[in-house]
């Protein structure tokens, strides 16, 4: 990542304890965001490439072995085959924004992935619950640290944002990230649990004064993981921190995102609330795999005028 750190500041409640936002009102701004545009032909695929560039790219199952972990990094390196790009006219073959992997696969990753430029992300903090003890959870972190790992995605304590503690919840965030040292940190919110988009925008505020470098919106693992209303609320706390403090915040949705459409609708969100350097891989990422095998399909469609069966795309 090339942007500066976010050096967080002390908590200031008031930047948000009398926020409410109007959910009806928010999905239909949403609405809006992909209903007034059409991305055909080689936009569509300038915009699905751009996806590939800024896909954590993601195996978080319980049967991960070292061999899955190695095929996944592969993938991250050539997420599509070479005739695709060549017929495309890339210049060069593009590459996913990170591989993310649990801690214990970290070391995996790093090896598979020597001399790519392709960071390692790591969950960590008790994933996906976060219900451990806190020194536990910090041990964690600093395990992925010293395994290498390049960027730290943490998850919160949701009880915390329920009771309106929002000290307890700086203070948690901001000890987690002096935990990640120099690997940035994606701090999970878990929005498909905080019931409200005033609880989404709150808690979005207080990761972002605690130090976090992206705001993220879900584990993957939640009965609702990313939609675009609760993405368009976290955008907007990002950019209200943002014109406050000057610093910039990525932004992570992750989870329910499967084809080329999402990943155009996600990144027009990007586009229209935040401006286009919100379109690279430093400040903006995609939580997700199973929508890089739907994007070489369209890829392959555009460049070949035929849809290609699916296990004819390498799994990653």
């Amino acid at each position: 990542m090339s942007h500066d750190r976010n050096p967080g500041l002390p908590l200031t409640t008031d930047w948000f304890d009398r926020v409410q936002v109007n959910r009806p009102a928010a999905e239909r701004r949403a609405a809006t965001l992909t209903a007034r545009r059409s991305v055909k032909k080689e936009h569509q695929a300038a915009w699905m490439v751009n996806a590939i560039r800024c896909m954590d790219l993601t195996t978080l199952a319980g049967d991960d072995t070292e061999a899955r972990v190695a095929r996944l990094c592969a993938k991250a390196r050539r997420p599509i085959a070479d005739s695709i790009a060549e017929g495309l006219g890339l210049q060069e073959m593009p590459k996913t924004g990170a591989v993310c992997v649990y801690p214990t696969m970290v070391g995996a990753a790093k090896r598979a992935l020597s001399n790519s430029g392709i960071p390692v992300a790591s969950v960590a903090t008790g994933f996906p619950a976060g219900l451990m003890p806190l020194d536990l959870r910090l041990a964690e972190i600093r395990y992925a640290v010293d395994q290498g790992a390049d960027e730290i995605d943490i998850v919160i304590t949701r009880a915390h944002v329920f009771q309106g503690n929002w000290s307890a919840l700086y203070d948690e965030i901001a000890i987690m990230r002096e935990a990640c040292g120099e690997a940035h940190m994606k701090a999970i919110l878990a929005t498909g649990d905080l019931v409200t988009l005033s609880n989404v925008y709150a808690a979005s505020m207080v990761a972002m004064q605690a130090g976090a470098d992206f705001i993220k919106t879900s584990t993957g693992k939640e009965g609702v993981n990313a939609t675009l209303p609760v993405s368009l609320t976290m955008v907007r706390a990002l950019r209200d921190y943002g014109e406050r403090t000057g610093v910039k915040i990525g932004f992570k949705p992750a989870g329910g995102m499967k084809t080329g459409k999402d990943a155009i609708s996600w990144q027009i969100l990007m586009k229209e609330e935040l401006g286009r350097e919100w379109l690279e891989p430093d400040l903006f990422r995609f939580g997700a795999s199973s929508m890089l095998g739907d994007i070489e399909r369209q890829l392959e469609h555009h460049v070949t005028g035929r849809y290609a069966a699916s296990h004819r795309h390498a799994i990653a």
